[in-house]
């Protein structure tokens, strides 16, 4: 792998590291439910496009698969969260 794609793969990881921590702030702070849901919903997909960095930066395919199983839990989770907000409860 190229020097350039290394080293932009690893500014890329920092960034998305200071995304996640801003991500964790907000979750933690957050004023309300709403931006605590969507500050959750980010810091998945934040780690999510870090996996696949990752899995770019280090040519290592199984970094893909566990980005695709935290893509789908998070939509679920995300879903049931929404649910949760609109309804009251989970469960009909």
């Amino acid at each position: 792998m190229s020097g350039v794609v290394q080293a932009a793969a690893d500014i890329a990881l920092a960034l998305l590291a200071l995304a996640m921590l801003l991500c964790l702030v907000r979750l933690l702070r957050g004023p309300a439910l709403a931006d605590r849901i969507l500050a959750l919903d980010t810091l998945y997909i934040n780690a999510l496009a870090g996996l696949v960095v990752a899995g770019i930066r280090l040519a290592e395919p199984s970094f893909f698969d566990a980005a695709l199983v935290i893509g789908m839990l998070g939509f679920v989770g995300t879903v049931a969260f929404a649910k949760y907000l609109l309804r009251g409860d989970l469960i009909e």
